[in-house]
């Protein structure tokens, strides 16, 4: 019986082969990724090219400012629910008096508890270095976050169907150089659909 070997050279061109093979695959890999990666960013510079600016014959935004008498981090314990005579005509008072009704129950519920733990943080803010702020500072961002949620919900429910876009945001005060937060309704502009591309 004669056991057949193979010649060393057959073993180098597999082993070269599945080299060639190795490298292929990751060239694809990385070509996918790099495909992906232009993907992603195709998709961002389609969500900043939806973010239009504010054409010339569009109005100014609306500001609603806080009314309360405490603001803990430029935000206010509640909004005024006046009805701004510039929205006449575009939304129902008894609708904008709901959403603020809205964002003013979300203030009435968070911000005395932040209010308390910023007292409680102040009193032992030597002990801790500061540290006992972080919990107020924390909830804040979270009442800030959840006022923006709802915001977002009153904006899809309605206010985007009228044209109209409401948003929190941070703007000077106008008896200091402070920052407050104020609710911020902008006019969406109308896009010409019948006109060509």
């Amino acid at each position: 019986m004669s056991v057949l070997l193979p010649n060393m050279a057959d073993f180098d061109t597999i082993y070269e082969l599945e080299e060639e093979e190795e490298e292929e695959e990751e060239a694809e890999a990385e070509a996918a990724a790099a495909d992906q990666e232009e993907l992603t960013e195709a998709s961002r510079t389609v969500v900043r090219s939806q973010e239009l600016p504010r054409p010339r014959d569009a109005p100014e935004p609306v500001a609603v400012r806080g009314a309360g008498q405490i603001t803990v981090f430029g935000l206010s314990n509640r909004f005024d629910t006046e009805f701004p005579s510039v929205l006449t005509g575009k939304v129902a008072p008894e609708e904008f008096k709901t959403s603020i009704s809205h964002v003013n129950a979300c203030l009435r519920k968070n911000l005395p508890i932040t209010v308390k733990w910023l007292l409680c943080g102040c009193l032992c803010c030597c002990c801790t270095l500061g540290c006992s702020l972080w919990p107020a500072v924390c909830l804040n961002k979270r009442t800030r976050r959840s006022i923006q949620k709802l915001l977002e919900w009153e904006n899809n429910r309605l206010y985007h169907k009228l044209g109209l876009h409401w948003k929190l945001s941070k703007r000077k005060c106008e008896t200091s150089n402070m920052m407050e937060y104020v609710i911020l309704i902008e006019f969406l502009p109308k896009y010409p659909i019948f006109r060509p591309d």
